[in-house]
């Protein structure tokens, strides 16, 4: 509770913060005092993207008009190269909240926020290898499929129900805030962009699938990395290198290489944004339906893997390129903070500024950022409804009304759906308006609903003891304490250390006093312009409730651990599964990936399977072909390959079969590979 008694102050004189004199001379906005406006010709780059989108969209859609199948609609036959699903996975959460919110985190806080691409790699691995081989031999349209044959058909529903609250608020987020964002700063109609994007988006998904969304994704994402690639090179020529560059950042106190600090109230460490950052992005990669629905498209697992590969180097491009964006922003506004005259009103509308500022000269570019800005918001928002349409079909209508659905009836519910889905997400488009940072808020809400999800799926992956009541309980508990805490932050609205910003170069009339704020921890400094120096007026206030000030990158990790935790311990207490029991395909056996067989024996590894009967080297491998597949050696298993080619002679199986052993018998005789081995050895002389 607040205290009632006086908050004490100080006052500390820092004669080192005055800025240097500005370098930058030109129609900018500092030096004018007016923003630029879009020309004729970027408002033709807009429409272009959005006709181009519509396009690719409707061209599969007539395509494709006679084949009616679902697979072809909601999973593209399962046929797609991985080039093409790297980049529309690369394109579904590398947004328009990436191209405004990445470049004003820079520009807000400090350069440690680079350390969340090596948490990349950790996501990817994850995702690719631990999470979606469970998806891709289940063959699922859903993820929560995969929830309904591990625990119940409930815990499906919840999940999938949970799973479409949390696309729609991200849609939402995605669609107004590069138009409000835009409208501030050019002029560009606010309702009109968010109405013709929305509503083109909508169209095309609908009627062209998803090979329609997988298309547009990979032109949108080309738009993206050219539109930012525009701007880092005017920008590091404007800004004159990297000598300034880096001079600036020590002047606004920005430059950060490290923070080992594990005080979890901390906005940005190396340890949240590498071990929390993993934990948020891999809900996104390994276990969100967009992702997954994506993945599947792939013919065979390598290739869904080989699609997941190709997607990484594209995540770090586009990060970085928004990193350095928001740097030599820093440093083009050192001494003329835009917010602080009023020529923006949020740090997301700050980079349209600059493109307009540094780019406004050239007619084209400015609508060439627009054009990356907005491909960002379409692939989104497509992929976003595309995987909305497939949850409701195959999770509520299809499990709780009609299983046998017509495929033709099937199509026409999905496009109802996305229809349907993209007109609510229109009328939410107001909610973002009060969410502030739309990087914060997108990760926050990811590790709010995001992080339960991800809880629930690990709980049922990794744990084999956990049932359907632990599942239940995990993920609602982890649910109510995410938003207790994501309620509460938005509320209390706990402070973090920002850079220092200046005005000593801002051409602004009427304005006489330069207010400069920020805070760290529970301190509140202002800083005011005194004798061209700065004083800094601290003011101590009383701690809130520690949980409302954990950073935003521990939500999906707490909500991980709470679910896992509530879902054991419920499990235990109601009656645990035994893993013996469980089908092998819906348990991942983690150790194996971690240790191959070359690194740790198979009667060492099978312990760590904790009872769950899983197959080891004897699996069925994967193939391109049926025809291709190794003869089968009963209760649907083979020899693998290695012991196929002991010799340079082939194997006999039949001479097994003549000396009376049956292979269902063979396998049933021993417990381990080893055992196995042998038997085989006792009957056939050409091993």
């Amino acid at each position: 509770m607040a205290s009632s008694t006086p908050v004490p102050t100080s006052t500390v004189t820092y004669p080192n913060l005055v800025p240097k004199e500005p370098i930058f001379h030109g129609d900018y906005s500092f030096n004018t005092g007016q923003l630029k406006q879009f020309s004729w010709l970027d408002y033709v780059i807009f429409a272009a993207i959005l006709v181009v989108s519509a396009g690719i969209g409707f061209y599969h859609a007539l395509k494709d008009r006679k084949n009616k199948s679902m697979s072809n609609f909601l999973l593209a036959g399962r046929n797609m190269s991985p080039i093409p699903v790297g980049l529309s996975l690369l394109a579904s959460f590398m947004s328009a909240i990436t191209l405004l919110g990445t470049p004003a985190e820079m520009y807000n806080y400090t350069t440690i926020y680079f350390w969340i691409g090596a948490g990349y790699f950790l996501v990817i691995a994850g995702a690719a290898h631990v999470y979606m081989p469970i998806f891709y031999h289940l063959q699922v349209t859903s993820a929560y499929e995969y929830l309904e044959r591990r625990f119940s058909r409930g815990v499906r529903t919840a999940a999938s129900m949970t799973f479409i609250l949390q696309m729609i608020l991200y849609m939402a987020i995605v669609l107004y805030a590069p138009s409000l964002a835009l409208n501030a700063v050019t002029g560009f109609t606010l309702w009109g962009s968010v109405i013709s994007v929305g509503i083109v988006c909508t169209l095309y998904t609908a009627f062209g699938g998803m090979k329609a969304v997988l298309w547009t994704d990979s032109f949108q994402v080309l738009m993206m990395i050219a539109s930012l690639v525009a701007i880092l090179i005017k920008g590091a020529i404007l800004t004159g290198g990297w000598d300034e560059t880096w001079k600036s950042l020590n002047r606004t106190n920005r430059l950060e290489y490290v923070n080992f600090d594990f005080d979890p109230s901390t906005r940005h460490t190396v340890w949240s944004l590498t071990i929390g950052g993993y934990f948020t992005w891999v809900a996104i990669f390994g276990v969100n339906q967009a992702q997954v629905q994506r993945a599947v498209t792939c013919p065979t697992l390598t290739k869904a893997k080989y699609a997941m590969w190709f997607n990484f180097p594209g995540l770090c491009l586009i990060l970085y390129l928004c990193c350095f964006i928001g740097i030599y922003m820093s440093v083009f506004y050192e001494n003329c903070d835009p917010l602080k005259p009023g020529f923006v009103t949020d740090t997301n509308q700050i980079i349209p500024m600059f493109v307009m500022d540094i780019l406004g000269d050239i007619i084209g570019l400015p609508g060439l950022f627009v054009a990356g800005l907005f491909s960002g918001a379409l692939s989104t928002i497509s992929s976003g409804l595309n995987s909305i349409s497939a949850c409701m079909l195959e999770d509520v209508v299809r499990t709780y009304f009609s299983s046998n659905l017509r495929e033709s009836r099937a199509r026409l519910l999905s496009q109802i759906f996305a229809l349907g889905f993209g007109l609510i997400c229109l009328a939410l488009t107001y909610v973002a308006s009060q969410l502030g940072s739309i990087l914060q808020a997108a990760l926050s809400l990811f590790g709010m609903i995001g992080g339960p999800l991800l809880g629930v799926f690990s709980l049922g992956m990794f744990f084999p003891w956990a049932n359907k009541w632990g599942a239940y309980s995990g993920l609602f508990g982890s649910l109510i304490l995410m938003f207790w805490i994501g309620v509460g932050a938005a509320i209390v609205k706990p402070s973090s250390m920002k850079a220092l910003r200046f005005i000593n170069n801002c051409n602004v009339t009427a304005f006489t006093q330069a207010e400069i704020s920020f805070s760290h921890k529970y301190s509140h400094y202002v800083f005011h312009r005194v004798n061209s120096k700065y004083q800094c007026m601290v003011e101590w206030k009383i701690p809130a409730f520690s949980l409302y000030t954990l950073s935003y990158m521990w939500y999906s990790l707490t909500a991980v651990l709470a679910c896992i935790t509530i879902g054991l311990i419920v499990s235990f207490i109601t009656g645990a599964r035994k893993p013996k029991d469980l089908d092998p395909k819906l348990i991942c056996p983690v150790f194996d990936i971690i240790f191959p067989l070359s690194f740790l024996p198979e009667y060492i590894r099978k312990p760590l399977r904790f009872g769950v009967v899983h197959e080891g080297k004897y699996d069925k491998p994967e193939v391109a072909k049926a025809e291709d597949a190794p003869e089968p050696i009963g209760n649907g298993h083979i020899l693998s390959e290695n012991d196929q080619t002991k010799t340079d002679k082939p194997t006999s199986y039949t001479n097994v079969a003549a000396n009376g052993a049956s292979f269902d018998s063979l396998r049933k005789a021993g417990d381990s590979v080893e055992k196995f081995d042998s038997i085989i050895d006792k009957y056939d002389t050409s091993l």
